[in-house]
């Protein structure tokens, strides 16, 4: 997947050996490499890099793995009305984020035109009982980049519980599932970090069990043209970077998934539509909201306040009266 991750176990040594240890490791090998190679498209014999390569309208045939999260993700497309797309990858390349060198001038009018007519949720069709793909054009790339870390984590975690495991933390390039406590007999902790393009510091933490996090924010990518911040988020709706000024999303789920799609998808659609889509959607979510004046304030869904540990946030609760207020920030990745 192109990332590092870490795992935290808490077990009884007296039951879990060093023999034990070196199975669970291999067994924790094994399944990141059958995720990577079913869903990188880094590597071109990859499940996905071969479906991509597949120019024939004629059905696909794929592994069950990437059949349901080629599933999910077509599931949020529809809940959020094509804000989550995994077949956006090449307008986001044309920008200059994708793998090819950087461009900073962006596509032209009629290159954005020629690249929307094969970007679109729907140009992918799923047969599940035949368990195949099929595009509708015959150029259309998918790119599950923005949920198969997620699912990766999930993996990660349904190993640990067949192997009988009840306490541990699974984080995939920042990413994260919890079961259980940790050591302190307490919930996980688990930081959220500052939006800030010039370091990394913690805003708030949270204390998860038997839940899932993963964020999306605008700090890390982008890059400025004439003046104006051009953001590696990219809207599928109109194929343009977003302009609206959400620093960060965090999303909360039962599964990492579904979490790391969803805080995607609501960094496309912004402070106000995102926060309207997730109140509909009873999602758990955070949005740090960026000012013209530098400032951040924070607006979150009901449920968030529950998962809330340590010292509260600084950034003010989003509205007309606290958007003075200089926060130190917060974001994740």
């Amino acid at each position: 997947m192109g990332t590092t991750y870490s795992i935290k176990l808490v077990v009884d040594p007296a039951a879990f050996g060093r023999d034990d240890e070196t199975l669970l490791r291999e067994q924790i090998g094994e399944c990141l490499l059958v995720v990577n190679q079913r869903m990188s498209t880094y590597l071109p014999e990859s499940e996905l890099s071969r479906f991509n390569q597949h120019t024939s309208e004629a059905p696909f045939p794929v592994s069950e793995q990437t059949l349901h999260v080629i599933r999910r993700a077509l599931e949020i497309s529809d809940l959020s009305d094509g804000a989550f797309d995994i077949t956006v990858g090449p307008i986001v390349n044309a920008y200059g984020f994708g793998p090819d060198p950087r461009r900073m001038d962006g596509p032209s009018e009629d290159e954005l035109a020629a690249l929307r007519e094969r970007v679109g949720y729907h140009l992918i069709e799923i047969d599940t009982d035949a368990r195949t793909l099929r595009k509708k054009h015959p150029q259309v790339y998918c790119d599950l980049s923005a949920i198969a870390k997620g699912y990766g984590v999930d993996q990660v975690a349904e190993t640990l519980d067949d192997f009988g495991l009840g306490r541990y933390m699974v984080e995939i390039g920042g990413e994260v599932r919890a079961r259980g406590l940790n050591l302190d007999d307490q919930p996980w902790q688990i930081a959220v970090e500052k939006p800030d393009p010039e370091g990394r510091g913690i805003l708030q933490v949270l204390g998860l069990r038997d839940k899932a996090v993963a964020s999306s924010g605008d700090y890390r990518n982008f890059y400025m043209r004439d003046g104006k911040r051009i953001s590696h988020t990219i809207d599928p709706r109109t194929g343009r970077p977003v302009t609206h000024l959400l620093a960060s999303v965090t999303v909360i789920a039962d599964d990492c998934e579904w979490a790391d799609a969803w805080a995607t998808t609501l960094m496309v659609l912004g402070p106000d539509e995102g926060y309207n889509v997730a109140e509909r959607q009873g999602l758990v979510a955070l949005f740090l909201r960026r000012h013209e004046d530098g400032t951040i304030s924070r607006k979150q869904t009901p449920g968030f306040a529950a998962y809330l540990s340590g010292t509260p946030a600084s950034a003010p609760q989003d509205g007309p009266n606290n958007r003075g207020h200089r926060s130190e920030g917060v974001s994740p990745s």
